[in-house]
């Protein structure tokens, strides 16, 4: 009777198996050469169908994002809170009156899907002031710390309700 070979390599997916990690990596070529001359789009195009293909038995199954325009209104709100908090985070760094409340803010999570989860833990990290500490899985929070926070319960209301919200609309 024979086994099953649990070592048997993964079956490559078709060559689009991950269109976003592609289109990320044609992106992130173009802007790293800063340019779209016809030799670096024909990289970048390569790149981006080659690596997930290379790549793909680390990658897992490819995330399907439901909501597009969320995505692109999600990305617009991060990058705009990203410019008003180094903003804000210059003020209380460079104001020699301010004395800033620093706290340990727990933010539950409704969120489930892994990625979703990354993707919260990362905007909060990158916006300045705030740093992800801790996804605690069993407790279904996550743990951030806050450079100045007067009200702890609104800041995770916030976070809920500018990041958590779309993530979860984009995620399903």
């Amino acid at each position: 009777m024979s086994r099953p070979n649990d070592t048997a390599p993964i079956a490559p997916p078709g060559w689009f198996a991950h269109p976003v990690l592609s289109l990320l990596i044609a992106a992130t070529w173009l802007l790293l050469q800063q340019s779209l001359a016809v030799p670096q789009l024909i990289t970048a195009a390569v790149l981006a169908v080659l690596l997930p293909r290379l790549l793909h038995g680390f990658l897992g199954p490819a995330t399907r994002l439901r909501s597009p325009g969320t995505v692109l209104r999600f990305v617009a709100l991060v990058l705009w809170d990203i410019v008003l908090s180094n903003l804000t985070v210059a003020r209380l760094v460079l104001d020699p009156r301010a004395d800033p409340q620093p706290a340990w803010v727990p933010v539950p999570l409704a969120l489930t899907h892994p990625t979703a989860i990354t993707l919260l833990a990362a905007v909060i990290t990158t916006t300045p002031g705030t740093v992800s500490c801790v996804v605690d899985e069993e407790r279904r929070e996550i743990l951030v710390h806050a450079l100045d926070c007067a009200d702890p319960v609104d800041l995770a209301a916030q976070i809920k309700q500018r990041y958590e919200a779309p993530l979860m609309e984009i995620f399903g």
